[in-house]
């Protein structure tokens, strides 16, 4: 049996982004998490719709040596339970490093689907960058950009342009 799922990435979507000079950072310890509004409720809703709810997320501050794979763990098992999630898919390659699961290649989204028994072409992609929408459609997902002042999408136009994760869901909800 397939199911559908909404990819999310992690920063700008899920939870705050901390911004300098333009462009996004994840948060650097747990103490700086905070789950942005309206989240917790957009993924209930969801949930409740029968999808299943997975996170894709590019951390390459780790292969950069500017945050620990222990606090990326520990601030992903954070939103694990406090999130009605059924995983996360983390890629801590670099550019340089050419792997297939750095967004905007789809290897994590593959890998998800994969073990998650998921039907990619009844499924979402919910991303603040361009290379969140260009691994969706690359995996054969709808995509959803959420709009940022950093959020620049120029390989690939998103299916639709929303303000949040709240309004992703209304949409998808009414599909």
């Amino acid at each position: 049996m397939t199911r559908r799922a909404v990819f999310l990435d992690r920063d700008g979507v899920l939870i705050r982004t901390f911004v300098r000079d333009g462009t996004p950072h994840p948060p650097q310890t747990l103490a700086d998490v905070e789950i942005l509004p309206g989240v917790p409720e957009a993924l209930s809703g969801l949930r409740d719709r029968g999808f299943v709810l997975l996170v894709v997320t590019n951390q390459p501050d780790v292969a950069r040596g500017t945050q620990t794979r222990e606090m990326v763990e520990q601030i992903n098992a954070h939103l694990l339970s406090a999130l009605p999630l059924d995983g996360v898919y983390v890629c801590y390659h670099d550019t340089p490093d050419g792997c297939d699961c750095r967004k905007p290649a789809p290897g994590l989204l593959l890998q998800a689907a994969r073990e998650h028994h998921i039907d990619l072409p009844s499924s979402y992609m919910v991303g603040d960058r361009g290379s969140d929408i260009a691994a969706g459609a690359a995996a054969g997902c709808r995509t959803f950009l959420i709009e940022r002042p950093y959020s620049r999408c120029n390989q690939v136009k998103p299916t639709w342009q929303v303000a949040d994760l709240r309004e992703a869901g209304r949409r998808i909800s009414a599909e």
